[in-house]
């Protein structure tokens, strides 16, 4: 997103692509990471070529492999870095969040997409003939695509020389080079960069259009006179085994009796299958014929089975609706006829995601439960606000997304002495981890809608877990709400007005690192208000976490819902940045099943097809 920095009365820089993260290389930890256990990388291709994918794959099995030899010594040639930044680079690479040292080149301001590899400076350029000068800091070859500092276009090199002006198709670092013809919003000292290189590109093709990995199979078959045709086949590899009888009975042969020959011969038409036929057992009578059809048809059903027979071991296995106990269909059935009840009955949750000193809290009104931040049980300066709190309605310790190894023991700490010395009547969990900090522990847990609760087998799930109640997700639209909310084994909540967050980065915008360091600036610390602006010129509020580094940042609208067409027990109202006054009218218009209307409002993804967030 193109955006800039803004806060209150402060102007922190120039518009740029400050939510671009570099790429990510991680070919340094490899080892690392086999040692602590890891077994599978994930490698990110949405939106990449295959040229990419094939590039990326070729590079981290080759290093995959070199780990775990080893009679060899882990060591990286830099041309494999080269290729993996000339396939797709934004700004060179980053250890991302791998290392244990703070990373300020975690994100790259000035452009979000691919950047190439530097090739040099323009240093002397032929308008009319659009023919360009440099001396080459990377090689570069005849069809390669280059692209300049101040172009979005792309260009091929179909013309590339030597300094004697002699044609050539390659040329080396150092070298003296022209080539063309290219015009546009080109300059003499604009840089000049190698987006993509053909031989590359070339090699990656070349992997992936011969490489056909195929899983290999044993058929073991049976074609008898006046019999049905009997088939089994075994995949070695799955250790799986299928076999069935083909309801069709072989008539004799007038002139061209079937052979094993032509059997094989059709079955190893396997094409774009995952499977090849490598091993043949066939016991066939004499004189039998059999249409060319039905041998199609008999691969075509064993492969079938075959495949779904492997995958069924890759499911993951839920129980069955037909399966569940009475009383969870006590439950759903009392949701369904409890759907259009009177929302004078639903309670009120209020999350106060700032805490400010200057508010006096005394003067909310009609709260049934307050949820507090677990930052502000940390600091002292709040304490006397968190008992004004808990002694004005069921108040709740409410987790942070993100809870970082370095703060966990602390934050257990933290929590253990506020449960037994503070009026409060349980916590929000917003990770499945966070339910061990809270084993024996007589109270309320709520599971917030970061438990990504989308359905009532989710919500079982948790009601295993000892959770009281849940927060359905935001995410959902209106019909999807409703589905949730008639099957669920819990009680639910909805979060009916407030700015959702809409990323939560391991990333300060400010110190620009990912983590806290000795000579930051510290302006999370100052009493001011931080907003990223993007191009439309939406405001986007985000709240640094100077304790973990982490970076919270709500949409630009705010989410304002009726639901009065829910079966929910609670409607959960976030509060941001709104005073005493503002909160209490919000309180009301929420009690009274009133939404708020204008520029500044929105209904999330409620009914998302008629309106944009």
């Amino acid at each position: 997103m193109l955006s800039k920095i803004s806060g209150t009365g402060d102007n922190h820089g120039n518009t740029k692509y400050l939510l671009s993260p570099r790429d990510l290389c991680g070919l340094e930890f490899i080892p690392e990471l086999i040692k602590a256990g890891v077994t599978s990388l994930k490698i990110e291709g949405r939106m990449k070529s295959p040229e990419y994918v094939a590039t990326v794959t070729r590079i981290y099995r080759k290093y995959i492999d070199l780990a775990y030899d080893n009679s060899k010594p882990y060591v990286i040639d830099e041309k494999d870095k080269q290729d993996l930044l000339q396939v797709f680079n934004r700004g060179g690479f980053s250890s991302g969040h791998l290392s244990n040292e703070k990373n300020d080149k975690l994100v790259f301001e000035k452009r979000q997409n691919n950047m190439g590899i530097y090739l040099g400076k323009i240093s002397k350029y032929n308008l009319s003939k659009g023919i360009i000068t440099c001396k080459l800091e990377n090689s570069v070859d005849l069809g390669d695509s280059v692209s300049f500092e101040n172009e979005n276009t792309k260009y091929s090199i179909s013309e590339l020389m030597n300094k004697n002006g002699q044609n050539i198709k390659t040329a080396s670092a150092t070298d003296l080079i022209s080539f063309g013809r290219m015009k546009g919003n080109i300059k003499v000292g604009d840089e000049i960069y190698k987006i993509n290189s053909k031989a590359l590109l070339e090699q990656a093709k070349l992997s992936y259009s011969k490489e056909y990995i195929k899983q290999d199979l044993i058929c073991n078959l049976k074609i008898k006179s006046g019999k049905e045709i009997f088939i089994d086949v075994l995949c070695p590899n799955f250790s799986k085994r299928i076999s069935f009888t083909y309801n069709y009975v072989p008539s004799f042969a007038q002139n061209q009796p079937l052979t094993k020959e032509r059997v094989i011969s059709q079955f190893t038409k396997t094409h774009d299958t995952p499977f090849s036929f490598i091993e043949f057992n066939i016991d066939l009578d004499d004189n039998l014929f059999l249409p060319v059809s039905i041998l199609n048809e008999i691969r075509r059903i064993a492969i079938d089975k075959i495949e779904n027979a492997i995958i069924q071991d890759f499911k993951r296995h839920y129980l069955e609706h037909n399966k569940k106990d009475s009383k969870t269909k006590n439950i759903t059935n009392n949701n369904i006829k409890n759907n259009n009840k009177n929302t004078t009955n639903t309670k009120i949750s209020l999350l106060l995601n700032i805490l400010n000193k200057n508010f006096d809290y005394t003067l909310l009104n009609n709260i049934d439960r307050l949820y507090i931040p677990l930052k502000y049980f940390v600091n002292k300066d709040y304490s006397d606000i968190i008992n004004t709190l808990c002694a004005k309605a069921n108040a709740y310790i409410y987790m942070p997304t993100v809870l970082r190894q370095n703060y966990y023991e602390k934050a257990k700490t933290i929590i253990s002495s506020s449960l037994n010395n503070l009026n409060l009547k349980g916590v929000v969990i917003s990770h499945i981890s966070q339910i061990d900090l809270f084993n024996n522990k007589n109270i309320d847990i709520i599971g917030n809608y970061t438990l990504n609760i989308y359905n009532s087998s989710s919500i079982s799930e948790l009601k295993k877990l000892s959770l009281s109640s849940i927060t359905i997700s935001p995410e959902l639209d209106e019909q999807s709400i409703i589905d949730v909310s008639k099957n669920s084994s819990l009680p639910k909540e909805l979060i009916v007005y407030g700015n959702i967050p809409v990323m939560t980065t391991n990333y300060c915008l400010l110190g620009k690192s990912n983590k806290c360091y000795s000579d930051c600036k510290h302006q999370c610390l100052a009493d001011s208000k931080f907003y990223l602006k993007d191009r439309l010129g939406m405001q986007f509020r985000f709240i640094p976490d100077n304790i973990q580094t982490i970076t919270t940042i709500y949409n630009s609208k705010i989410t304002s819902i009726e639901y009065k067409n829910f079966n929910i027990d609670s409607a959960r109202i976030d509060i941001l940045d709104e005073n005493i006054d503002e909160i209490n009218n919000i309180i009301k218009n929420v009690k009274n099943d009133i939404r708020f209307e204008g520029k500044n409002f929105t209904n999330g993804n409620l009914k998302i097809s008629k309106k944009r967030c």
